[in-house]
């Protein structure tokens, strides 16, 4: 799962505070809004790249000459660098113009397409994947300080809500259209078919981004401070290491469904795309529906769907032959797994009322953290011991991840 939008660093908010939350004095109401949009085609194009690999994970390993779960760790490679990109970008480029920035990793998503789509080896591929992860990490960390100061301050969470609907829409398409297009000019080609996105990208931002003087505050390196100081409250700690295991656990899995669906439940490419569909199609309907629940009963929201997929782990485990049952348990799967995080995310708004920001800084890390070790540990299983260890896997972590949830008071939710 990618992302959702995150409350800007703490390094960065700090700065902001000396200058207004407001769109630059040149910039038109429809000149941010165009900005806006440019923002959320490289959302889209971000999380298309980062998920792409999880439907093609079969031939990229026939080709490189890799297991299907070293291919996997394309998922782990790009979470690491993401982590170790958000933890610093903030400090790394202090007094650097944000506009030049964000240029700048929109050149390397770019690069990077064009270095997966022409791998000649896995080397080369893993690198590619690697600054993919850097984009991931920089762009997170940096784009909700960015739309605050590109639209007035009644219109953020319309503008945070247009990025959130990118991201949920590519986590939708990304897998089933990685398959259909691979099938037909190959996972190079699926890769390659990004590529213009990322040039597109590049273009838009260019001619839309205004000048974003970085302001140098007194808080300099304040941005990894600032997430130990809030991982010091324990229900901060305990929330965090529920997220580690939620996501540890949905990816251990959801890297490896490929693999599953042709050698267990034996589908071919059309009949993989579709189930892949339905999945995302019902996730857009999870995060859809979250909302209205979250408001009286996020407590229980955190421990129930956690356990939900453990249960669908469990049961594509048991009814992995078949067909229908395996719709149903991916569409569940699909419909929690991209509910849950939003759970998280009013958790955090709630828990940390005065110092979101921090937590939002730490909340990227973490959750890219978890995906990069999900994808290798379901990939180390995978090789050794199948699908059926795999699954339980995902299920024991996701089981975890409710007892800890269980532990974790709302503050004044």
């Amino acid at each position: 799962m990618a992302v959702q939008i995150a409350p800007e660093r703490a390094s960065e908010r700090a700065s902001e505070r000396d200058t207004p939350a407001a769109p630059a004095p040149s910039l038109s109401r429809a000149a941010g809004w165009g900005a806006v949009l440019a923002l959320t085609l490289c959302v889209a194009t971000l999380i298309a790249s980062e998920f792409m690999p999880v439907s093609l994970l079969t031939p990229i390993a026939a080709d490189l000459q890799m297991t299907e779960g070293q291919a996997g760790q394309a998922i782990a490679v790009s979470g690491i660098f993401a982590v170790l990109t958000s933890l610093g970008i903030s400090s790394a480029t202090r007094g650097i113009d944000r506009r030049r920035v964000l240029l700048a990793l929109a050149v390397v998503m770019l690069v990077s397409g064009l270095m997966v789509a022409l791998a000649p080896n896995a080397g080369a591929f893993m690198a590619g994947r690697a600054l993919i992860g850097v984009v991931i990490g920089g762009f997170w960390s940096l784009s909700a300080a960015t739309i605050m100061r590109l639209v007035p301050e009644a219109d953020v969470p319309r503008a945070l809500g247009l990025l959130n609907g990118g991201n949920a829409l590519a986590t939708t398409v990304a897998a089933p259209l990685g398959s259909f297009l691979g099938q037909y000019i190959g996972w190079r080609g699926a890769f390659a078919a990004v590529v213009p996105l990322a040039a597109l990208t590049l273009g838009w931002l260019y001619a839309s981004l205004p000048s974003m003087p970085s302001e140098r505050g007194s808080s300099g390196g304040a941005g990894v401070g600032a997430v130990f100081r809030v991982l010091r409250r324990p229900q901060v700690s305990m929330g965090m290491l529920a997220v580690t295991l939620f996501f540890l656990g949905q990816f251990a899995l959801f890297t490896y469904l490929r693999p599953f669906l042709e050698t267990v439940t034996r589908v071919d490419v059309a009949t993989l795309s579709l189930l892949l569909l339905v999945m995302g199609a019902a996730g857009l309907v999870g995060t859809a529906l979250i909302g209205g629940v979250l408001r009286t009963r996020l407590h229980g929201v955190l421990v129930a769907l956690p356990l939900a997929m453990a249960a669908v782990a469990v049961g594509l485990t048991l009814l992995g032959a078949a067909v229908i049952p395996v719709a149903v348990l991916l569409a569940a799967w699909g419909l929690f797994g991209t509910a849950a995080p939003v759970g998280w995310w009013t958790w955090l708004s709630r828990v940390l009322p005065d110092d979101a920001e921090a937590g939002g800084g730490l909340m990227v890390a973490v959750i890219q953290l978890a995906i990069a070790l999900g994808a290798t540990v379901g990939g180390v299983v995978y090789d050794a011991s199948g699908h059926g260890f795999t699954f339980a896997v995902a299920a024991a972590a996701l089981s975890a991840s409710a007892l800890v949830a269980a532990t974790v008071r709302r503050g004044g939710a």
